[in-house]
C-alpha cells in the first residue's frame, strides 16, 4: 500500500530591493536588530529613528568571521526566546555579510523560520551578500558549510553607510562587484576599468549594476542548482585560503581577489581565457589595493580542500572559471595534474 503526500504549492518569495536613502521602516510586533558593537556605535541611531514597531530589541554579536559559528547563532536564539519574539515577529540584519548570514540562518531557525529584513552596511554585504538569501556559518571543516536559503522580506541598500568603511573593506566589496562583471557582464567590466568607484557618483552606479545582475541570476536559479554556482567565481579558491588562514588574516572579499587570480591561471591554463584578460582583471583589483598572491605552504593540502566545498560532488571539484570577459564555465572536468601545475605556481617556496 502506498499513501501519497501532495505537497505541490506555488512559492512567491518575491521582495523589494530599496537602493537610496533608508526610508521609514514600519513592522507589526516585535523587531530583534541583530548588530555588532561597531556598527550599532556608528549607525543603530539612524537606523532606530528610521524603525516604528511594537517592541524593539537589539541583539549584538562580537565582531568577526571567527565569530561566525553555530555557538554564537545558540546565542542569537536564545536572546531572541529571551524577547518571546513569536512568528509573526521579525528580524533585522543590521551590518556586514556576516551579520547578514547569521540573522538570516537564526531567523530561518527559529519557530521554524520568521521573516528578516536585510540592512547592508558594508560595500560587499550590499552588492553581494544581502541578495539572494543564503543563510549559514562557517565550521572546521570550512566556509558556510551549515544554512539554509531563507529569503529576506526587503532589501534596504543605503550607500551613506558606507561613509565610515575603512578602505579595506571597501576593496573587498570591489571585489565581489568585478565578480559578477568578469562572469556575466562584459560592457560593465570595460566601465569598470575606466571609472574610479573613489570618485563621484560611481560607485551608486556600481552597486546598482551589481545588484541587478545578482538578482537576475537569482531569478533563474534561487537555491544554486546551476547558474547561480557561477557566482561563486574566486570562491573556490578564496574559501580554502580563508579555511588555512583560520579567518584572521583575509577579509572575505580579499580572499575571492586571490582566488580570482588562481581561477583566471587555472582558467588560462585550460584554455578558456587569454593572458590578457586576466592581467585587465588583475590591473582593475590592483586599483583598490587588493591582494594578488597567497603563499600555499602545502600544494597538496590545498588540493585536498577543494573536496569539502559546497559545490563538488563525490570525487569531482566543481570549478567556476571565466570565458574570457563576460562569459563563464561551470565545469568538474579539469584533471588534477592541471590543477596542481597551476597551485604550484603559488606555492611560496617558488616566490
Amino acid at each position: 500500500m502506498t499513501i501519497s503526500i501532495n505537497l505541490k504549492r506555488i512559492i512567491d518569495d518575491s521582495y523589494p530591493i530599496h537602493i537610496g536613502p533608508l526610508p521609514e521602516i514600519k513592522v507589526e510586533g516585535k523587531v530583534a536588530v541583530l548588530t555588532n558593537p561597531k556598527i550599532a556605535g556608528l549607525h543603530l541611531k539612524t537606523l532606530l529613528s528610521r524603525l516604528s514597531a511594537k517592541e524593539v530589541y537589539i541583539i549584538t554579536v562580537p565582531d568577526g568571521e571567527q565569530y561566525k559559528t553555530l555557538q554564537t547563532i545558540e546565542s542569537v536564539l536564545d536572546r531572541m526566546f529571551d524577547h518571546r519574539l513569536n512568528r509573526k515577529s521579525q528580524l533585522i540584519a543590521f551590518g556586514g555579510g556576516i551579520i547578514g548570514d547569521m540573522g538570516g540562518f537564526a531567523a530561518s531557525l527559529y519557530n521554524r523560520g520568521i521573516d528578516f529584513i536585510q540592512i547592508p552596511t558594508t560595500l560587499l554585504s550590499q552588492v553581494d551578500a544581502s541578495v539572494g538569501g543564503k543563510t549559514g556559518v562557517n565550521n572546521r571543516f570550512g566556509k558556510n558549510l551549515i544554512g539554509a536559503f531563507h529569503q529576506p522580506r526587503a532589501v534596504y541598500i543605503d550607500p551613506s553607510f558606507l561613509h565610515t568603511l575603512p578602505s579595506r573593506e571597501f576593496g573587498a566589496g570591489v571585489a565581489e562587484i568585478v565578480k559578477m562583471a568578469v562572469t556575466f557582464n562584459t560592457s560593465f567590466f570595460e566601465w569598470l576599468e575606466n571609472n574610479d568607484l573613489r570618485e563621484g557618483e560611481n560607485l551608486q552606479i556600481a552597486i546598482q549594476k551589481a545588484v541587478e545582475t545578482k538578482a537576475g541570476v537569482v531569478e533563474q536559479d534561487e537555491k544554486e542548482q546551476g547558474l547561480r554556482a557561477a557566482l561563486n567565481y574566486g570562491h573556490t579558491f578564496g574559501h580554502v585560503i580563508e579555511n588555512e588562514t583560520e579567518y584572521t588574516t583575509y577579509l572575505h572579499g580579499e580572499s575571492v581577489a586571490i582566488g580570482m587570480v588562481m581561477a583566471n591561471e587555472l582558467a588560462c591554463e585550460v584554455g578558456l581565457m587569454s593572458a590578457n584578460d586576466a592581467l585587465r582583471v588583475q590591473k582593475v583589483l590592483e586599483r583598490y589595493d587588493l591582494p594578488l598572491s597567497y603563499p600555499i605552504e602545502d600544494v597538496e593540502s590545498f588540493y585536498q580542500a577543494f573536496f569539502l566545498d559546497k559545490k563538488s560532488a563525490d570525487s569531482a571539484i566543481t570549478f567556476i572559471l571565466p570565458r574570457g570577459i563576460g562569459g563563464v564555465e561551470i565545469t568538474d572536468t579539469v584533471d588534477a595534474q592541471t590543477v596542481k601545475k597551476v597551485l604550484s605556481k603559488f606555492d611560496r617556496r617558488n616566490a
